[in-house]
């Protein structure tokens, strides 16, 4: 069993609209009621409230007049933001995310409806008062549907996610084939070296193309009243060149790690540290703008669901600064420095070609040390310097992750 997700675009009418904008104000109201009151019970005995305990509370409120509007919310969209908070803790205590903040009307919307939605015709049937919206639906849906998270954009554009149960399962990672070694950068978006050439894909620069105009758009926002009617069609339209501007990089994106996935059985990369690299306010809104870290998990997900791997190596690496001829390395090298000449063999190198020559060959030498490969397959092998790097090949539970709208209420 594997699960697989889907997201497409939804048409609600005017009144399925009005019930959905409902039904987000209650999941919203009863996340930010349920986080404060873990954090108030926190700060009183020193413990958190289970799942169990919060959902306890929910009939308590329905019951009472302020509250009362609650029960006009499907129960199981309610008793799902319970588990998605549940889950953003346990998350955090185990570091994989930071602490649940307080959800705004004003930014994404979403619930989650964990059962008993289906498919009629061209359009998902979900249960309660919302009943039959159209969908486009551009791929066939099959298996068996778990959960729908129902989403609207900033900019009023509704989306649903579908998770949906397959039979098969995910094939075992093989290394036997083609292995490509992936330079980040900014100049070049990826610089990709197979052991036979390096091909150079350009950085679009989407976040760029879209600046004019995304500047004029949110003068005319800030001249606005805030919360007046045309206040909010101009913060719409800020919202939809946002979005004109995630879809274009995600499309070039997919394309590319699709490409890349059908070209080569495994594929090594550097694990970049994004977060303190955008510390430098020279280069943040570029390295931001790129998509470096959404990149690698699209290749995750894609080599995954085809049994073939992705290498990580440690982002102390020295791939540049490495020779990739003589193994010689050089103390330092700025940013500035693109050619440089290797004063042990005298081999002139392209700084980002160099530094993917190096970053395969240390991939190679991982596998071979892990003994899933001989070095034969590969030719030359690094010797290893930096830090410890990481084999990242497991089996992946679900591709919501690797969508850009992941399955989560609130």
């Amino acid at each position: 069993m594997r699960h697989h997700a889907v997201k497409v675009r939804l048409y609600p009418t005017i009144k399925q609209q009005a019930i959905l904008a409902q039904h987000f104000g209650c999941a919203r109201w009863w996340w930010n009621h349920a986080l404060n009151l873990c954090i108030e019970t926190y700060q009183a005995t020193g413990k958190g409230l289970t799942q169990s305990a919060l959902n306890k509370s929910l009939p308590k409120l329905k019951k009472q007049q302020e509250t009362e509007w609650l029960s006009e919310c499907y129960s199981q969209v309610l008793q799902a933001t319970t588990l998605n908070l549940v889950t953003a803790y346990k998350n955090f205590f185990e570091g994989r995310a930071r602490y649940p903040r307080f959800k705004a009307k004003k930014n994404k919307q979403s619930i989650q409806y964990p059962q008993s939605v289906r498919m009629v015709d061209n359009c998902l049937k979900f249960p309660g008062r919302v009943g039959l919206v159209k969908a486009k639906l551009h791929r066939l849906i099959k298996g068996k549907i778990k959960t729908v998270t129902i989403s609207m954009t900033p900019s009023g554009k509704y989306y649903a996610s579908v998770l949906i149960e397959l039979e098969a399962n995910i094939p075992t990672p093989c290394t036997d084939g083609k292995v490509a070694g992936i330079d980040l950068g900014l100049k070049d978006f990826a610089i990709v070296n197979d052991g036979v050439k390096t091909s150079k894909y350009a950085n679009p620069k989407h976040l760029a193309k879209h600046e004019r105009n995304l500047k004029r758009k949110q003068q005319k926002l800030a001249r606005k009243v805030t919360g007046s009617n045309s206040g909010n069609k101009a913060r719409k339209l800020v919202a939809r060149v946002h979005e004109r501007v995630s879809n274009t990089r995600q499309d070039y994106l997919h394309k590319l790690s699709r490409k890349l996935v059908d070209d080569n059985q495994v594929i090594v990369v550097e694990t970049l540290n994004t977060k303190g690299m955008v510390r430098n306010h020279k280069l943040a809104k570029s390295i931001s703008d790129a998509g470096w870290g959404m990149f690698v998990n699209f290749l995750h997900y894609k080599l995954d669901l085809e049994g073939k791997v992705l290498v990580e190596i440690d982002r102390w690496f020295p791939s540049s600064k490495l020779c990739s001829n003589c193994h010689y390395q050089v103390s330092e090298m700025p940013l500035d420095v693109r050619t440089w000449t290797c004063p042990n063999c005298g081999t002139h190198h392209d700084r980002d070609e160099n530094a993917a020559v190096n970053i395969r060959a240390e991939g190679i030498r991982m596998l071979s040390v892990l003994g899933t490969r001989t070095a034969a397959d590969g030719g030359k092998i690094s010797p290893r310097l930096g830090r410890k790097s990481k084999l990242r090949h497991s089996p992946m539970k679900s591709e919501a992750r690797a969508i850009p709208d992941k399955v989560s209420a609130g």
